[in-house]
C-alpha cells in the first residue's frame, strides 16, 4: 500500500482529502458548554431532591433518576469528541483507477469468512458471502477468500459443495463455446 502511496506522490496524484468543517465545529464548541451548565444542575437538583427526600420510596426513585442521568451525560460527553472535531474525508477514485493500471499493480487481498454454527448463521448466507467476495471487480490472482468453519457442520460443507458445483455449471453455460 505504500508502494501505492509513494507512485501518487510522484505522479502529483491526490488519493484522498480531508477538511474540518468550521460552521458545525464552532457551533458544537458554543453549544457545549451551555449543555453542560444543564447537565450540572440537573445534578444539582437530583442530589438535593434524594438528599431530602422523606419517604424511602421516592429516595429510591431520585437514585434511580440520577443514575440515569448520570449514564445518559457519559454518553453525551464521550460524543462531543466527535463533534468538537469533525472530520470530513474524500476519497478520489479517479485516481487510483490510474495508479492501479496493471493485475500486478493492486496489492493481495485475503479475505476471512468465520462460521460457528449453522443455525443461527444460515449456510447459504455465508456461501453468498464467499460469492459475493469472489465476485469482486479485482484480480483473481490477486485475491484469496478462506472459509473458517470453526463448528465443523456438514451443512456448511454440503452448502459450499452445492456452491461449488453451480459455479461449474454457471461456467459452464458462461463461456462461449
Amino acid at each position: 500500500m505504500e508502494d501505492i502511496r509513494a507512485r501518487a506522490v510522484a505522479k502529483g496524484l491526490q488519493l484522498n482529502s480531508q477538511h474540518i468543517p468550521s460552521r458545525a465545529t464552532t457551533f458544537n464548541r458554543l453549544f457545549a458548554p451551555i449543555y453542560a451548565g444543564g447537565l450540572l444542575a440537573l445534578f444539582y437538583y437530583h442530589i438535593t431532591s434524594f438528599l431530602n427526600s422523606t419517604s424511602l420510596g421516592s429516595f429510591f426513585i431520585s437514585v434511580s433518576l440520577f443514575i440515569s442521568d448520570a449514564i445518559l451525560a457519559y454518553m453525551w460527553a464521550t460524543a462531543q469528541s466527535f463533534r468538537m472535531n469533525p472530520l470530513r474525508r474524500r476519497q478520489y477514485p479517479a485516481s487510483l483507477k490510474e495508479l492501479l493500471k496493471k493485475d500486478s499493480d493492486f496489492p493481495a487481498l485475503d479475505v476471512f469468512i468465520c462460521t460457528t454454527d449453522p443455525y443461527k448463521e444460515l449456510p447459504m448466507n455465508v456461501v453468498n458471502t464467499a460469492l459475493s467476495v469472489m465476485g469482486f471487480d479485482y484480480p483473481t490472482s490477486k485475491i484469496s477468500v478462506y472459509v473458517s468453519d470453526d463448528g465443523g457442520s456438514a451443512m456448511t460443507l454440503f452448502a459450499f459443495m452445492e456452491a461449488a458445483r453451480f459455479l461449474l455449471e454457471m461456467t459452464y453455460w458462461a463461456w462461449p463455446k
